[in-house]
């Protein structure tokens, strides 16, 4: 079975991640970041960092204002649809 496509309603904005032949797309606030199977788990870190941002807003500094544990559910959907 494949995910192929996940929305997630957010604060700032919906967060859309789409399968692709290489990975998949994460769409955030119109925003589209490519996302592929063989990136690094930093970069792939990074992408879910700036979409949980849109999903919880943020802080005065400019931070997602949400825990390190909601950060990676967002990467784990990421690595999900995208098949890593």
């Amino acid at each position: 079975m494949f995910i192929k496509q996940i929305v997630i309603e957010g604060v700032e904005g919906d967060v859309e991640i789409r399968r692709t032949e290489c990975g998949a797309v994460v769409i955030a606030n119109d925003v589209e970041v490519e996302v592929a199977r063989d990136d690094s788990r930093e970069e792939r870190y990074a992408i879910a960092w700036n979409a949980t941002k849109v999903l919880c807003g943020t802080t005065k500094r400019g931070e997602p204002n949400a825990t390190n544990s909601m950060i990676h559910d967002v990467l784990n959907e990421i690595e999900c649809v995208a098949g890593c």
